[in-house]
């Protein structure tokens, strides 16, 4: 057995795998550098604690699966039993393996053979990843486990277990959950709540003795699910400060900890959260957990950005085309479509700039309204007696992309498929759960649901020539979601992900949108098989600055829907100026939610104006470094996003309210080039914003531009204008010379 440490785009991995029992991770966060294979046990040596007074014998240590076997009298890494038996564990290490290629090598383990990585599991890494198997057993308990680390080229740690059970008597699961260590110096903790139309609201708090336990029970992500579970040293903000994070990369109940022993040791981890006979092992079967993310950064929350998105980016299936604007007609038409009006919508939509038009909820049979029709695929043929190729064919001829929105996990109680099949919903025996929006859920894990669904879509897709984009859209919890008289969740997040892959098999072509509820399943499994994700049902731009900016500590601009909304937002009756709605959609995959058809001539110039200007922005706003400014007033809002290269930036910043100070204080530049020397101008053509002062500042007075170096705007920065509240000012900044 050995050590190993694995180097990767500043971070480090050492892995003590000495034996007899599970390994322990020595380091996880900044890179050591490229130390000698002698350096490595002192290290090693240097972190083992001493013997205290009321307590174990020896030293305990904390290993990649917490026992209590080895003294852990935490949270334990396994919690399960075999008819109460076998309820705890001391496994001991069979072997491990290490595959550590790349361009950025670090020291390969000796005493471990190469061993392949399956194919599915590659876009975790890609080919330059370290990787490291780690096998051990308990005869005695009758299990085998299995951990699985990678450390991509981006610094991205990807953490495992797989569990097998090798007794002759079936094993039940109750936690597995992975769980990494953070030193000392992090004692604050970051994550995110929030609710339907205000999702990815953060809080954050000392990390105190105990645990922090965050445990999503909605059978999907979750509107107020953690997103990133972030601990750092004390005041870490966007751009300061040394920060470890981890995300749960499942979408159904999961659960996300931070724990701290008065014993010394601090871990972050996240796996499933399993309901009591959820998880049960035949002889000879094994059960995996959800991959668990984890990041580190010397530089604030945006290294974990830049950690994410750069691995988000290599992934093969990441987006490769530029995101076409969206139109989505939801907030036009509602429930009410019809032809000609939804022709004259698209006509409107090509005039202003509109690469994709998405016809949404209302298309299918019965579905007037939320009450009913849900679970019939098939073309209204009362409302479209000619079904949806008319209006297909128009809005290619038109130049866009079509785009149908679906809803396939959910049914109607007055729907044909309901009356038909009421054993086809997950429910716990004897009665249905709750209604939630008029809504059941199918119960995808009946083979003839899945079969009968399955051919629905592959139908829909089939028979329209030219739908290349579905909105899936998902509008409820899953409450008392039974499965054949056991609890149904993880059987039905399975085969979610299952009917998703079949169906891109079958139509690769095809983008689709993880929709639900708006922002209620955004997580980094759903996204291996989805293309951007809906932010939120909610379109106030106020709003959406939060929402988007949180949303994007784990995503790239790219796969965020934005959209510009309507002048009254119509779930929070709030005004706002079209100059402040377009800058806040600006910054993601940018797009429509409004009604157009009926907007001045004035409105739609100017609306073309900021979708012209997202298009001249798009290549750089889709690749770029995302920066967040740490701002002393809360009433201001600032961000960007800067080339990879540094040529290039775009910063907007933004008035949330009024502030104390009358005159506006600077604003910092983040990430630009220290010895480079940059122009900064507002951008031609579309409107500046609404200002309360006398005369601009300086910089804006005369030439409408600057011309400083990159170290001065980022460390002095610019003059604010004063910004009415609920006003934008965009920044276009190009290096010279």
């Amino acid at each position: 057995m050995t050590i190993v440490h694995l180097r990767r785009a500043r971070t480090s991995l050492v892995l003590d795998a000495r034996g007899p029992g599970l390994p322990r991770v020595v380091h996880w966060g900044a890179d050591l550098g490229p130390l000698p294979a002698d350096e490595l046990p002192v290290l090693v040596d240097a972190t083992i604690p001493p013997v205290v007074p009321s307590s174990f014998d020896a030293p305990t240590v904390l290993s990649l699966l917490p026992e209590a076997s080895a003294g852990w009298s935490g949270r334990p890494g396994l919690a399960g039993h075999r008819d109460g038996r076998d309820w705890s564990t001391a496994f001991r290490l069979d072997g491990v393996d290490v595959v550590d290629g790349g361009p950025e090598p670090g020291r390969v383990a000796t005493g471990g053979a190469a061993v392949g990585v399956p194919d599915d599991e590659r876009d975790h890494g890609g080919a330059d990843a370290a990787r490291v198997t780690v096998r051990a057993a308990d005869p005695g308990a009758g299990l085998s486990l299995t951990v699985e680390i990678t450390l991509d080229a981006a610094g991205l740690l990807t953490l495992r277990h797989r569990l097998r059970n090798d007794g002759d008597t079936r094993y039940e699961v109750r936690e597995l959950t992975p769980v990494l260590p953070v030193p000392a110096v992090a004692t604050e903790l970051l994550d995110l709540t929030g609710r339907w139309c205000r999702e990815r609201t953060p809080q954050r708090h000392p990390w105190p003795m105990g645990a922090w336990v965050r445990e999503g029970r909605h059978g999907r992500t979750g509107h107020d699910a953690t997103l990133l579970l972030v601990a750092g040293t004390p005041g870490f903000g966007f751009r300061h400060g040394e920060v470890w994070a981890v995300h749960t990369a499942w979408s159904g109940d999961h659960v996300t900890v931070a724990e701290r022993r008065p014993t010394g040791e601090a871990t972050l981890g996240g796996g499933e959260l399993l309901t009591p006979g959820e998880i049960v092992l035949d002889s000879g079967e094994q059960y995996a957990t959800p991959l668990l993310y984890a990041a580190h950064s010397a530089t604030g929350l945006d290294g974990l950005s830049d950690v994410l998105h750069t691995h988000l980016r290599a992934r093969p299936q990441h987006p490769r085309t530029p995101r076409p604007v969206t139109l989505n007609v939801w907030e036009a038409v509602y429930f009410d479509h019809d032809l000609d009006r939804l022709k004259g919508l698209a006509d409107r939509a090509a005039e202003v700039g509109v690469e994709r038009f998405v016809l949404d909820d209302g298309w299918l049979q019965g579905r007037r309204h939320d009450r009913a029709g849900l679970g019939d695929w098939w073309v209204d043929d009362d409302v479209w007696p000619d079904g949806l190729q008319p209006l297909i064919d128009h809005v290619r001829a038109r130049g866009m992309q079509f785009g149908l929105w679906v809803e396939p996990e959910m049914v109607n109680p007055d729907s044909d498929l309901f009356r038909a099949h009421p054993d086809w919903v997950l429910q716990a025996p004897g009665r249905l759960p709750p209604e939630w929006r008029h809504q059941q859920v199918l119960d995808l894990a009946h083979p003839d649901a899945y079969a009968h669904l399955l051919s629905r879509l592959d139908a829909v897709l089939t028979e329209h020539d030219g739908i290349a984009y579905l909105k899936w859209d998902h509008n409820r919890d899953l409450t008392e979601a039974g499965h054949a008289g056991r609890p149904g969740v993880h059987a039905q997040t399975v085969a979610v992900y299952r009917l998703l892959d079949e169906l891109r098999a079958r139509h690769p072509g095809v983008e689709i949108e993880s929709c639900s509820s708006g922002g209620a399943r955004v997580d980094l499994e759903i996204l291996r098989r989805t293309d951007r994700v809906w932010a939120s049902d909610c379109n106030d731009a106020l709003e959406r600055l939060s929402i988007q900016r949180w949303t994007g500590l784990l995503l790239p601009p790219e796969l965020i829907g934005t959209h510009v909304g309507p002048e009254r937002s119509h779930t929070t009756h709030r005004v706002h100026d079209l100059g402040f709605r377009a800058v806040t959609a600006l910054f993601g995959h940018h797009g429509i939610e409004w009604d157009i058809s009926g907007i001045t001539a004035t409105e739609r110039a100017e609306l073309a104006a900021w979708v012209a200007l997202h298009k001249r922005l798009r290549p750089l706003l889709h690749s770029g470094r995302v920066v967040r400014v740490d701002h002393p007033d809360p009433a201001v809002q600032a961000h960007g996003v800067v080339a990879q290269d540094r040529s290039r930036a775009v910063y907007a910043v933004s008035r949330l309210a009024t502030s104390v100070a009358q005159v506006p204080g600077t604003v910092r530049l983040p990430g630009l080039g220290p010895a480079r020397r940059y122009a900064v101008r507002l951008p031609a053509g579309v409107p500046e914003p609404a200002l309360l002062e006398l005369a601009p500042p300086g910089w804006l007075a005369s030439e409408r531009e600057v011309t400083l170096s990159g170290s001065v705007l980022g460390s002095v920065g610019l003059q604010l204008p004063a910004l009415h509240p609920e006003q934008a000012l965009l920044l276009e900044v190009t290096a010279v010379g």
